[in-house]
């Protein structure tokens, strides 16, 4: 485990080695097969990586928002999907650690830093993604709880993990909508399993998945602060975080996009120079360059303001909305400049090429930052 004294620099270059020597070897391997990389996620809880935000009370690291962004960027810049299989994880634990009580964290959230159990986040519905408020997954008042029934679609980790925070409607009637809603440990047993697992353009080797709620009974000790009507809040609490966490993979693609492009224009000959030197690629070059810093510092920006205690929704929107859409472009440019060798499994630059779409549309749609961010900017004009 990465010692929770051990400076960010430290942390960091133990994050590089192990990334030449333990992942970029395998990487096309277990993409190519879409296949789940056991060693790798064991790896990644050795490191700690699976309670890095998690409070060391609880067994975490209690890293700050800067210093896993960077981790983020790093590993992204060299897979990227690996950085979903514990950040999916990490918004199950902020909400226990935000918003339960003293038995649920103190219950669960060792296990879930030490890795030994893993999970994520339950929100998205078959005709629920952006509007969670309409989500249709009941959540029937028993003696001893709750019986839940319904289909969350698009959770990550679903097959692998144990147990995820579970978005459900104990009150369908509420006006408003969003406080008839509460957020679950929901654990799998009897009752929740999990349907198929979903196929995708990019982001293999984590798994994305339908689960299934048949007469789940949940203990009422399971909802998380114990208190019904405050799930929607719980649930969206911790997407600040979520977004500069999928801002920090844009900036890794990004950046990862233009080391690859980089290298092989230094490489790449025609006309007797290298193609480096051709001023066509070199505006490539500039633009891409330019687009992956503006994207790192706006990703630190919203960390810095986050570990501050600040509200950051508008700026983890810039951030998320900014990297994503730099890692799109740099990812075309890249394979551009790859030429055919671009279209080619051979080359890493068509894995990035074809995980940069997600982040457009991970942790709300890039069209969705933007009212977020035109919403806020009026509000704090006003205030």
């Amino acid at each position: 485990m990465i010692g929770e004294q051990v400076d960010e620099a430290a942390i960091l270059e133990v994050i590089e080695r192990w990334l030449e020597r333990e992942v970029r070897p395998v990487v096309k391997k277990f993409d190519h097969a879409d296949e789940w990389p056991e060693e790798i996620v064991a790896q990644m809880a050795g490191f700690g990586l699976f309670g890095a935000t998690v409070s060391p009370q609880y067994g975490g690291l209690g890293l700050p928002a800067t210093t896993y962004a960077k981790i983020v960027m790093k590993i992204s810049a060299v897979w990227m999907s690996i950085t979903g299989i514990f950040n999916s994880h990490l918004m199950l634990c902020l909400a226990i650690e935000r918003f339960g009580t003293e038995d649920q964290k103190r219950t669960w959230l060792p296990r879930l830093a030490s890795g030994e159990l893993r999970g994520g986040l339950a929100l998205t519905e078959p005709d629920a993604g952006t509007d969670l408020q309409a989500i249709r997954m009941s959540a029937k008042r028993t003696n001893s709880g709750y019986v839940i029934n319904g289909t969350k679609t698009w959770i990550s980790n679903g097959i692998h993990g144990q147990v995820f925070a579970l978005l459900v409607k104990t009150d369908p009637e509420a006006q408003p909508r969003h406080k008839g809603m509460s957020l679950a440990i929901a654990d799998k047993r009897d009752g929740f399993t999990v349907s198929r697992k979903l196929e995708k353009l990019g982001y293999k080797s984590i798994d994305s998945a339908e689960l299934v709620f048949d007469d789940y009974h949940l203990p009422a000790n399971q909802l998380i602060g114990e208190e019904e009507g405050m799930g929607f809040y719980q649930a969206t609490g911790g997407l600040e975080l979520g977004r500069i966490n999928v801002a920090a993979r844009g900036v890794g693609i990004a950046e990862g996009s233009l080391d690859l492009a980089l290298e092989y224009a230094k490489q790449r000959k025609t006309f007797g120079q290298p193609i480096a030197q051709h001023q066509a690629i070199q505006l490539k070059l500039g633009e891409m360059a330019t687009r992956a810093r503006a994207a790192r510092l706006l990703t630190l920006d919203a960390a810095e303001r986050f570990d501050a205690g600040e509200r950051v929704d508008m700026e983890a929107g810039m951030a998320k909305y900014f990297a994503s859409e730099a890692a799109l472009e740099n990812s075309i440019e890249g394979l551009r400049i790859h030429g055919a060798y671009g279209y080619s499994k051979e080359y890493d630059i068509e894995r990035l090429y074809r995980d940069a779409p997600l982040t457009c549309i991970g942790e709300g749609t890039n069209e969705m930052q933007r009212i977020i961010i035109a919403r806020q900017l009026v509000k704090r004009s006003e205030a």
